[in-house]
């Protein structure tokens, strides 16, 4: 079954997903689109990476109404910046056959001048946080009155957060008529009584693959005495992080005190926690995408909405109390066919949790004694990272390109070899590029002096 034989899209849309690749739905899209497209009021529940963000994109773009003037047609919630972000890139990625899309993305931590610039000139989609999306519509720069239907992302994550009042003034002030959509991977009682409240009829979808039962993941925990975690981590850091690694901590003076810790022992190490500004949040995840970064201290909260392909493995530091919570932290490995490693350090009182975690789950966490390390895993790899990371102040809004970059760095200005470039991520008004240590500094130097598409760009060599 392919996906223009399953999904009643346009021609349009059917052919940007045959030209990225998406020959065919997953679960949760094929459950959701339709009755979606369909105008029906839909609860999706599905675990993370189960493709449930183009499952509610693609119903967006394929109603959507762009005529000369723009007006706001769907708002989409979500509970942070960085889902926010990748909610905003999932949308334009789709709908890039769509002539004049406009999308805007409204969360905190970012200026609001450019913000309220681009709701004056109008869009078609708004992807906010609750907070930044209420003070829009404070300050009278947002109006609702047009829009046809609001998704609500990650749900359950986002009334965890406190944003249950706020997502409730935002609902009121939407047209009655409107389409409501929840999707979560989990379905507690506060969502229960939001959808009773919001919803008409809602039809529920639940998809019940969960990552963590993934042949290809393995599940390992270390039992470890309090005082010992930060040394146990180190080893396991050695052992293990062959590609990139994702740790999770319940604090983020925990994230940045493992950072700084481990940084100082040669590890290639980046804190990503609630303290950062957008810019720092970027930063850190784009130089974990491009291999400038091998290890990744994040808080559950800072971290939720973020996909990096490849992902080797996924540290339990601090144990979660909530089932689903695991759930989530380990799914974020062997993902696409990928084999991946979750391991926890959990101390003996912690024991029980993890028998608990089978029990609910029926999957197996196998224990990983100190002597087993030698036959469970590889040679240590060297710890740091073997890229860096060059800031381009140049990006999508520049109409700075990845074959612009590639272009610059190859041609008579650098003269850089190709399979010295890695991964080259562009944003909005600046653009990350990998680069190889070996060659950072005169790939620095030749952007410096020379022109990207005709014309010159700050450049920085990232921290």
């Amino acid at each position: 079954m392919t996906a223009a034989d399953a999904l009643p899209l346009s021609a349009e849309l059917l052919t940007v997903l045959a030209e990225l690749g998406h020959t065919r739905p997953t679960e949760i899209q094929a459950l959701a689109v339709p009755p979606l497209l369909a105008g029906r009021d839909v609860i999706g529940q599905s675990q993370t990476g189960s493709g449930k963000t183009a499952a509610f994109c693609l119903p967006i773009l394929e109603q959507l109404e762009r005529g000369r003037e723009r007006v706001l047609q769907a708002l989409v919630l979500c509970p942070t910046r960085e889902l926010c972000a990748q909610v905003a890139r999932e949308l334009r990625r789709l709908g890039r056959r769509h002539a004049g899309l406009s999308v805007l993305s409204l969360s905190g931590g970012e200026p609001i001048g450019p913000q309220l610039a681009r709701l004056e000139q109008g869009v078609h989609v708004v992807v906010g946080t609750p907070g930044r999306v209420l003070d829009h519509l404070r300050r009278g720069r947002l109006q609702l009155q047009s829009v046809r239907s609001v998704v609500l992302d990650e749900a359950d994550r986002m009334l965890d957060m406190g944003f249950a009042q706020d997502v409730e003034t935002i609902l009121q002030q939407t047209p009655n008529e409107r389409q409501t959509v929840f999707f979560s991977a989990t379905f507690p009682r506060s969502v229960e009584e939001l959808s009773r409240k919001y919803q008409r009829d809602p039809l529920r979808l639940t998809v019940h693959a969960e990552p963590a039962q993934a042949p290809a993941l393995r599940q390992l925990y270390r039992q470890v005495a309090l005082a010992d975690k930060p040394s146990a981590l180190r080893e396991l850091l050695l052992q293990y992080a062959v590609g990139p690694t994702l740790v999770f901590v319940q604090h983020k003076a925990t994230a940045a005190e493992l950072s700084r810790s481990l940084r100082s022992a040669g590890v290639s190490a980046d804190a990503l926690h609630g303290d950062l500004i957008q810019s720092e949040r970027d930063l850190a995840l784009a130089k974990l995408r491009n291999r400038s970064t091998r290890v990744l201290i994040a808080t559950d909260v800072a971290a939720r909405g973020i996909d990096v392909q490849g992902l080797c493995l996924v540290v339990n530091y601090d144990l979660p109390t909530r089932f689903d919570v695991y759930l989530h932290r380990v799914g974020r490995t062997a993902r696409a066919g990928d084999t991946g490693l979750a391991i926890s350090l959990v101390t003996e009182r912690e024991l029980e949790r993890i028998a608990a975690l089978e029990r609910a789950h029926g999957v197996h966490i196998e224990p990983l004694p100190l002597s087993a390390a030698e036959e469970a895993a590889p040679a240590a790899p060297p710890s740091a990272a073997d890229m860096d990371t060059l800031r381009i102040s140049g990006g999508r809004k520049q109409k700075v390109r990845p074959a612009d970059i590639l272009g610059a760095l190859t041609g008579e200005a650098a003269g850089l070899s190709a399979a010295d470039i890695g991964k080259i991520e562009i944003h909005d008004h600046f653009a990350y590029v990998a680069v190889a240590k070996t060659i950072s500094r005169r790939a620095l130097q030749g952007l410096q002096e020379g022109r990207i598409k005709g014309r010159r760009f700050r450049v920085d060599l990232m921290p």
